[in-house]
């Protein structure tokens, strides 16, 4: 079998199976989201949701937590964020870089229920 991107197989240790990564991956997505949502003042997410609200052609008023919803949705599309392969590749070179990124959701898409 051979490694992807052609490592000599020093890291194997360290390197955790996919779907951990995986998981830690949206883990860290959603937290550089929360903290692009908590940069913005509440009118700003109200004028996000409002002009998704808008573009989707719904009528209506719309709830806090649809607005949160739609607010969120908007700042995903629009952050950068790297792609699963390029974040994995650093991450298990460099893990204690992401470590303060985790918010622990990642825990509960890879350990069983106990």
């Amino acid at each position: 079998m051979s490694d992807k991107g052609g490592t000599d197989g020093k890291d194997q240790e360290s390197t955790e199976p996919e779907a951990v990564l995986r998981a830690k991956y949206l883990d860290y997505c959603s937290a550089q989201v929360a903290d692009l949502l908590l940069l913005l003042s509440p009118d700003q997410i109200y004028l996000l949701a409002q002009e998704a609200h808008r573009r989707g052609g719904k009528p209506g008023e719309l709830s806090y937590g649809r607005m949160v919803q739609l607010a969120t949705a908007s700042v995903s599309r629009r952050a950068v964020l790297p792609s699963f392969e390029d974040w994995a590749e650093d991450y298990q070179q460099n893990p204690e870089r992401y470590e303060a990124y985790f918010m622990g959701l990642w825990r509960s898409d890879v350990e069983p229920p106990g």
